[in-house]
């Protein structure tokens, strides 16, 4: 894909906390994802990269994903990712472990627990 192909990919935008690793580098950043897409996303923060760094970024229910910075403009960088996510699952709310009770137990549970009355003897 030329560079203009690339501007017809849907984009999300958002706002997003995400931490950034840089080959090369000992820490890890913590940078503002601005959009983000399957194959991409656009960042924001202090660190300093150049086009073509392998940097992996944590996104939230997502995960680590690899990628190459493929654009800086100051404190902004563009991130082609080198396998497609699903982007739908960053705006989903941070992912709890699932409780294995099924719902309307758990509803009925609430009720109960709402109309019981204690007593002091």
């Amino acid at each position: 894909m030329n560079e203009g192909e690339n501007r017809q990919i849907a984009r999300d935008s958002l706002f997003l906390m995400a931490d950034l690793r840089v080959d090369g580098l000992d820490s890890d950043f913590r940078i503002k994802v601005r959009n983000l897409s399957a194959g991409g996303m656009m960042g924001e923060g202090s660190v300093r990269v150049v086009r073509g760094t392998v940097v992996q970024v944590n996104i939230r229910n997502v995960g680590w994903v690899e990628g190459s910075v493929a654009w800086v403009q100051d404190s902004r960088f563009g991130v082609a990712f080198r396998e497609d996510i699903d982007p739908r699952l960053a705006r989903e709310p941070v992912s709890r472990v699932e409780d294995p009770t099924p719902e309307f137990i758990r509803k009925a549970q609430v009720r109960v627990a709402a109309d019981t009355v204690v007593r002091k003897i």
